[in-house]
């Protein structure tokens, strides 16, 4: 079995650490204990137990922070839409997060661009690419979402879209993630995935089911740091990093996008889950899917979260080290998912 870390964050409190679990031991996390079943052993189970609703997912540890601004909308009875766009700003707006908004890492020319979709539980979508000088790329997906008759903007289109939308421009390049770029320079070695701790390829992408029992998901991330000028990845592409289908789930992605969107990603683990798989088994067909393809799968890092309308969860990624987040009125907790093995 895989062991896990967890963590947990109540409500107005700092990160507990928890110490160490392995799938299947049961622990209290909340003030409404299970007696039978802990909150561990009902995530990333093979069949799939379902969690309490409402409930919020998201990549990363950086989705701690941003599980929490979605739960103060989703735990008061609002809408997943409002929730899964609230819950990423936080971490767009955050420098200390570099793969993602303000403060991410810049392509190799210097320039921060950044992709984000959004899907709700009717199924309409918006999501903008490699938007520039923009904070909340996010929202101004959802504002293509709901004021246009269009699904994605790009570029300047993009941009001159935010502004006359009443979005402010801003340097998103920090002096931190100058001085790394600088220091790239000097090599201009690139490499899309390394192992270990790069920060590269941390999109955060979230899913919420609200007490309504509807689904919405989100996607927002500056990209590959130090990309080529003008790359785009899955993040952005409806089907891809995001996939919502309020009858039957919702899945999302994370990592090197260009196998994402080889193997529509997120779309397939959401049919997977329609014909009666469990999301945890849907996310591990989709990175088998990706396995099978790429013979040269060790250099890359691909990570699947899915959840069903009934609050299963699902986690399952290429290499080891992809964590997700989970929060309900249980707690917030910080996983690793199981990785290939083969």
């Amino acid at each position: 079995m895989t062991t896990r870390r967890e963590f947990l964050i109540g409500t107005g409190a700092g990160i507990a650490a928890l110490g160490t679990a392995r799938l299947g031991n049961a622990q209290d996390l909340g003030q409404r204990p299970e007696p039978e079943l802990g909150l561990i052993d009902k995530i990333v189970h093979p069949q799939g137990r379902p969690l309490r609703l409402p409930l919020v997912v998201s990549t990363w540890d950086h989705g701690l922070a941003a599980n929490q601004s979605a739960w103060e909308i989703l735990k008061d009875g609002g809408r997943a839409l409002d929730a899964v766009e609230q819950g990423v700003r936080v971490t767009e707006a955050d420098p200390e997060v570099r793969s993602v908004g303000y403060g991410g890492l810049p392509d190799r020319e210097g320039n921060v661009t950044l992709d984000s979709c959004i899907m709700d539980e009717t199924g309409n979508a918006g999501s903008v690419a490699f938007l520039q000088n923009i904070m909340h790329p996010i929202s101004v997906a959802r504002k293509v979402m709901e004021d246009t008759p269009h699904v994605m903007l790009v570029g300047e289109g993009a941009r001159h879209f935010a502004m006359d939308n009443g979005f402010p421009e801003e340097d998103l390049l920090t002096e931190k993630s100058r001085r790394t770029w600088k220091e790239w320079l000097k090599t201009s070695e690139y490499k899309p995935w390394a192992p270990a701790s790069d920060p590269a390829h941390d999109t955060i992408s979230m899913l919420a089911i609200d007490k309504q029992n509807n689904l919405s998901g989100s996607c927002t991330t500056s990209g590959l740091a130090f990309k080529m000028h003008g790359r785009v990845g899955d993040s952005p592409i409806i089907g891809a990093s995001l996939f919502v289908d309020n009858e039957v789930g919702a899945a999302c992605a994370t990592g090197v996008g260009e196998e994402v969107m080889k193997t529509v990603g997120s779309f397939l683990i959401v049919e997977l889950m329609r014909q009666g798989m469990s999301p945890q088994k849907a996310c591990r067909e989709g990175i088998r899917r990706i396995v099978a393809r790429n013979p040269d799968w060790r250099d890359v890092q691909v990570g699947y979260l899915a959840v069903d309308r009934s609050g299963r969860v699902g986690a399952f990624c290429i290499q080891p080290g992809f964590q997700f987040s989970v929060m309900n009125e249980q707690g917030n907790l910080l996983l690793d998912a199981e990785h290939w093995e083969g």
